[in-house]
């Protein structure tokens, strides 16, 4: 996800938080290559990836697309995933050569290439809920974190009850994240390590993402963040996760 820099008010509302960090969301398209290391239990290194992204996300659909690019023994699978406003997450998942697994909201709850990040965290908004609450505020890595707590309305379909995050005053960005569950119990927390400066926006490019229902943990290391690219028009088709070319800057 990639947010706008800008200067943010402490005394905004909750709802004005989540607008600002709503539409923030929405931001176009984006490439970015990173490296996945998943660790079980948290600490012990079990696997790394190397991964790239190709993703539009806008008011009216959110549609990502990962590819891993290494190892060799893995390069090749590919996941497309999508939501929209009139219809809940959906997606294909390729395992090459050409098997092809189509995935509903049943499958939303699996886990991204055996990750501690699931398909619905991929896609979902929840600073886009019915229901947005302050509840209160927190110094972390050395900024000033407004506490905001998401909760799903009627219209909102997710895996989660609730959400609370520690959004940087200054920045607009999420510096910690945590997902709830129906018993109330913390689902995922997501810290962001890493923020960096790009083409005029605050992005959270480094993520610890903790599966506390697994006792897993990954790390997400991006780079090679690009904004405003040119998409073929099938990259976010079935069709294009065969595709594994990086994308064209609008400015080339």
């Amino acid at each position: 996800m990639s947010m706008s820099a800008g200067a943010a008010d402490t005394q905004l509302s909750a709802t004005e938080l989540a607008a600002r960090m709503n539409s923030m969301q929405q931001d176009g398209t984006s490439f970015i290559r990173l490296r996945m290391e998943i660790q079980q239990p948290p600490g012990n290194a079990q696997s790394t990836l190397q991964v790239q992204i190709k993703q539009r996300r806008t008011k009216s659909a959110t549609e990502v697309v990962y590819q891993i690019l290494w190892p060799k023994d893995r390069a090749g699978e590919a996941v497309l995933l999508r939501k929209t406003d009139r219809q809940g997450a959906s997606g294909s998942l390729l395992s090459p050569p050409d098997t092809l697994r189509q995935l509903g909201a049943a499958q939303m709850r699996e886990t991204l290439f055996g990750s501690s990040l699931s398909y619905a965290d991929v896609v979902e908004n929840f600073f886009a809920w019915e229901h947005q609450t302050l509840v209160g505020t927190e110094t972390m890595q050395r900024a000033q974190c407004l506490i905001l707590e998401s909760k799903p309305g009627r219209s909102d379909s997710s895996i989660y009850t609730s959400v609370r995050s520690w959004v940087d005053a200054r920045r607009l960005v999420p510096l910690r994240v945590e997902k709830y569950v129906s018993s109330g119990r913390l689902a995922r927390r997501i810290d962001t390590t890493r923020v960096v400066f790009n083409d005029g926006h605050h992005l959270p490019a480094s993520m610890m993402v903790y599966d506390t229902q697994k006792n897993s943990a990954t790390e997400f290391d991006g780079s090679n963040i690009k904004r405003s690219v040119n998409f073929d028009a099938s990259t976010f088709t079935p069709e294009g996760l065969k595709q594994a070319a990086p994308p064209g800057s609008k400015s080339d």
